[in-house]
């Protein structure tokens, strides 16, 4: 069935359980079939589209006051955008920010990804709160004409992100070192001048900033692909290694991750995991990953320390999570959501090995947990 519009309706969103959501289009035109999942960081919004993470997903920002700062090319947490698609309520004001360099339309135009603003995000939050993460097509076209039928048959074609390996998808093409800091106020990003630690970070996705915070605590950080073999990462002598953050199904990409970072345990080195990262190295432990109903998306999310007793307000990402229940019992759970009880960290207890759900890099988010990456340090000190 066709729709024709009366209006200046240039996009629409169709969901798997024929939900259809009409709107104001931005950014590029064209079309895309992704798991639609929703966000509630109050800022961030560029760090979250260029997030690999985010890979086969589309956006919705809860957050009205999205595009209200521009974009600017520090923000990027990637070469590119790796989101398929952003949502939003209103459609993306004049940037008004002294570091902008583009507006956020135009940002998005640039990189072929497609937005709809003017949806009711209360509605299709709680959608998503109730029926899980839905498969959906997102289509910007400036006739306003759409094919609401054929967009559904799409949308529920899409066989979804379970047993799906994206780390292949957006890992490096080949290895590289990396040098630059988190971003100071007055000299943005400095190179760094103090290497301490040689790291090797295995790049399932990795953000910048996360690479930014390992070289901020004296980390030389030599990046391999998702595919690295472990005597690619020992052959490079590493004091640590780094798991990081990453999209997909933790379950595909184990196949061939946790060989490997069985291999790396048995060289008794400090290992430190994030996100991807975090539930690699639990499977490699011999733990299992469930997929979420909606999973965690957002930039405020209470998380306890097991052993310490602090609650750390934090940023997160993931769709699946680490099954607590079938952790072994050389594994200690040290974190865990305040939300929903769900793991977000582990420990071996007897070696320097651990491993977090969320993101301590803050990128968007809360710095509460920046001490993650002085650990690693001083592990590897030690």
């Amino acid at each position: 069935m066709d729709h024709q519009p009366e209006t200046d309706l240039t996009a629409c969103l169709v969901l798997d359980d024929g939900s259809i959501f009409f709107g104001r289009g931005f950014g590029a035109e064209g079309e895309t079939v992704a798991e639609i999942c929703f966000n509630t960081s109050m800022t961030g919004y560029q760090e979250i589209m260029t997030d690999p993470s985010y890979a086969g997903q589309i956006v919705i920002f809860t957050f009205p006051h999205i595009g209200n700062v521009g974009t600017t090319s520090e923000d990027d947490e990637a070469g590119v955008p790796f989101a398929e698609g952003m949502v939003v309520k209103w459609n993306p004001t004049e940037a008004s920010n002294w570091r902008s360099q583009a507006e956020l339309s135009d940002w998005l135009r640039a990189r072929r990804k497609i937005a709809i603003g003017g949806i009711d995000t209360r509605r299709l939050t709680r959608v998503i709160r109730q029926q899980g993460a839905p498969h959906a097509v997102l289509v910007h076209a400036a006739d306003g004409v759409f094919d609401t039928g054929a967009l559904l048959t799409k949308a529920r074609a899409f066989k979804g992100l379970e047993g799906l390996d994206l780390a292949k998808k957006v890992t490096c093409k080949q290895s590289y070192h990396w040098d630059k800091q988190r971003w100071n106020w007055s000299k943005g990003y400095t190179s760094q001048t103090v290497k301490q630690h040689k790291v090797v970070a295995i790049d399932y996705g990795a953000k910048r900033s996360i690479l930014r915070s390992l070289a901020s605590v004296g980390c030389e950080v030599i990046v391999l692909s998702a595919t690295a073999t472990a005597q690619d990462v020992l052959a490079r002598e590493p004091d640590g290694v780094f798991l990081s953050n990453g999209p997909g199904d933790p379950a595909a990409t184990g196949k061939y991750a946790v060989p490997m970072i069985r291999d790396i345990l048995k060289a008794e080195l400090p290992v430190f995991g994030i996100c991807l990262g975090h539930q690699m190295l639990a499977l490699a432990l011999g733990a299992t990953t469930v997929k979420m109903n909606h999973g965690h998306h957002g930039a405020n999310h209470p998380v306890k320390d097991q052993e310490t007793g602090k609650v750390e307000i934090t940023s997160m990402n993931h769709g699946f999570s680490v099954d607590a229940q079938s952790l072994p019992d050389e594994v200690l759970e040290t974190h865990v959501s305040l939300f929903d009880g769900s793991n977000c960290g582990i420990r071996l207890k007897d070696r320097p090995v651990y491993s977090v759900q969320h993101h301590p890099e803050a990128s968007p988010g809360p710095q509460d947990s920046h001490y993650l990456f002085e650990k690693f340090a001083t592990l590897m000190s030690a």
